[in-house]
Order: C-alpha cells, then sequence, then structure tokens
C-alpha cells in the first residue's frame, strides 16, 4: 500500500497542479467581479447619466466565455503535465510517434499560452486605467461637502469620457443622484474592480507557471527520447556481451 501510494505521489505534476488552482481561482474571482462590476456600472449609467450602453452586456458574455475558455486550457495543460510526470512519462512516450506527438503538444500550448499572457496583460492595464478613474470618483465621493449635499459633484472636466449624447447638466452631480452615483454606484465599482485587478495579475503569474511547466515538460519529453536510445545501446551490448560468452564457452 505504501508503495502504491508513493508511485502515485511521483505521477502528480505540482508545480503544473498548482499554476492550474491558480488559474481557476483567478478566472472565477475576475468573472464574477467583471460582470457585477459592469452591472453596478450599468445601473449607475442609466440612473445618474441616462446612458443605456449596450455593448457592456457583451461584454458580460465575453467574461462568461473567457472563464470558460481559460478553464479549459488550464485543465489540458494539467492533462499534459500528468503524462509528462514520473512512471507515466515512460509508458506514454515510450515509442517515437507519441515522444514527437508530447513534444509538439507541448510547444503549442506554450505558444496559446504566451499569447494568452500578453492579452491578459493588456487587460490588466485596461483595468488599471478603469481602476484609477473609479478611485478619482471616489475620492470625490469621499469629500465631506458632497456627503452633506451642500456641494455637487462636478464632471465637466471628464466631458471626454462621455459620449456626445450626454448633456451637460447630467454631469453635475447633485442631491438625489449622489447616492446613486456614489453610494450605489462608485463604491461597488471600484471593489469589484480592485478585485478584477488582483485577480489578474493572479492569472498572468499562473500563465507564467505554465510557460516554465511546459518548457520543463518539452524537455523532459526529448531528453527522454535520448534516455531510451542509450537503454536500446546498452541493450544491445548487454546481448553481445552474452553471445559471445556463450561462444567462448
Amino acid at each position: 500500500m505504501g508503495d502504491c501510494c508513493k508511485s502515485c505521489m511521483t505521477r502528480i505534476p505540482y508545480a503544473t497542479l498548482i499554476a492550474t488552482v491558480m488559474c481557476l481561482i483567478g478566472v472565477g474571482i475576475f468573472c464574477g467581479t467583471m460582470y457585477r462590476g459592469t452591472s453596478f456600472a450599468i445601473i449607475m449609467l442609466d440612473q445618474v447619466f441616462h446612458l443605456r450602453l449596450m455593448w457592456i452586456e457583451a461584454v458580460q458574455m465575453i467574461f462568461v466565455v473567457i472563464g470558460a475558455s481559460m478553464a479549459a486550457l488550464g485543465l489540458m495543460i494539467l492533462f499534459v503535465g500528468f503524462l509528462a510526470t514520473g512512471a507515466t512519462r515512460y509508458k506514454v512516450y515510450r515509442a517515437w510517434g507519441s515522444r514527437v506527438g508530447g513534444r509538439i503538444s507541448c510547444a503549442v500550448f506554450m505558444g496559446i499560452t504566451y499569447i494568452l499572457k500578453i492579452v491578459w496583460i493588456l487587460i490588466l492595464c485596461f483595468l488599471t486605467v478603469v481602476t484609477f478613474i473609479f478611485t478619482v470618483f471616489w475620492n470625490m465621493c469621499a469629500n465631506p461637502n458632497v456627503q452633506s449635499h451642500k456641494n455637487c459633484i462636478d464632471l465637466t472636466q471628464f466631458y471626454f469620457m462621455f459620449p456626445a449624447g450626454v448633456a451637460q447638466q447630467d454631469m453635475n452631480i447633485c442631491e438625489t443622484k449622489v447616492k446613486a452615483f456614489c453610494k450605489d454606484g462608485v463604491e461597488k465599482c471600484e471593489i469589484m474592480f480592485i478585485l478584477a485587478t488582483v485577480s489578474c495579475l493572479l492569472i498572468i503569474l499562473s500563465l507564467v507557471h505554465y510557460l516554465m511547466c511546459l518548457a520543463a515538460n518539452y524537455a523532459h519529453i526529448r531528453d527522454h527520447e535520448k534516455f531510451q536510445e542509450l537503454q536500446e545501446i546498452q541493450n544491445l551490448t548487454e546481448m553481445e556481451y552474452t553471445t559471445s560468452s556463450k561462444d567462448r564457452f
């Protein structure tokens, strides 16, 4: 029983498993926070600025697709990691064709992971800008005069961020609109976008781990081919030595 457990433990790709857990956690938090954050933003834009952006709802569906795709990719890379770890590698990649297929699969996944890393870096840059903007709005809402409804929040200096259809009077947020903008909108969106930014960093870190694991698996499969050749040479040498010993006697 102990030998069986030890054999199973040596077949687990721990580095790839950790990267997969990080990826799944990051994608789950990212999709959940971005979906809720965009939902709060839609409500805030509608109530405060009387603005309805249909493309935001399409972005919400894109988040769901991204989450499912990243989860599927992580599980596939984990499967490749299992095949290239421990005694499993010696059984699966015994033939020449399987070794070539294993190296090609590792190379393809490395290419996909590298491209996805660039995409997630761009998403991180976008989220950083969005989080900064909502942080500025949050500081405006934290003004005691605004909270006591003595002053209005003047967003006319941010006119370039609004579509042409938004009236200038809607950019001056006063009295009843302050709660809809600050408490129900900016505060909730800010928290969601901060969590989304942190989860995006976690996803990028997991993709870096994936690249290292795939490169190591590629090297293991390639070295396994050399090991097989050395093993065959050793077997031939032993057979020749045995044959020559029998002929001598």
